[in-house]
């Protein structure tokens, strides 16, 4: 596990397209990097196995909440750990920051994912989640 590094952009973005395919547009993996690289850089985190990027997660703190997201792993990799090591290594960066509590969001049909984070003490929180896209 360590911060995400320029070597690793190409293998970042093809695990995003993989893992993320039928995204929004306005998810196109190297603008994202791009922007995450300008705010709190080292919580972009990456799983390394072998020598290649086999997992990542994305983390933010703004004063009052923290958030995960982009939380991917290769499926070759998967149910080995990275996941529950990636998720672990961006909540000390956030408690590191002061952050009170971390929120996430899931696809409400991603079962899986669900009961994912439910196993590490995440809960379902009667919420609607909504969103403006701003442009320019």
């Amino acid at each position: 596990m360590r911060p995400f590094a320029e070597r690793d952009r190409a293998q970042v973005i093809a695990l995003w397209t993989e893992v993320f395919a039928g995204d929004p547009p306005w998810n196109e993996p190297s603008a994202m990097i791009d922007r995450k690289l300008r705010v709190q850089r080292e919580l972009f985190l990456v799983a390394v196995a072998a020598g290649e990027v086999a997992g990542t997660v994305l983390a933010g703190f703004d004063g009052v909440r923290g958030w995960i997201h982009h939380l991917a792993v290769l499926p070759a990799h998967r149910r080995r750990g990275a996941a529950t090591q990636l998720v672990q290594a961006a909540e000390r960066g956030l408690a590191n920051r002061g952050c009170p509590k971390i929120n996430l969001q899931v696809r409400a049909g991603n079962a899986g994912a669900i009961a994912f984070y439910r196993a590490l003490g995440y809960q379902v929180e009667d919420r609607a989640s909504l969103g403006k896209r701003l442009e320019g």
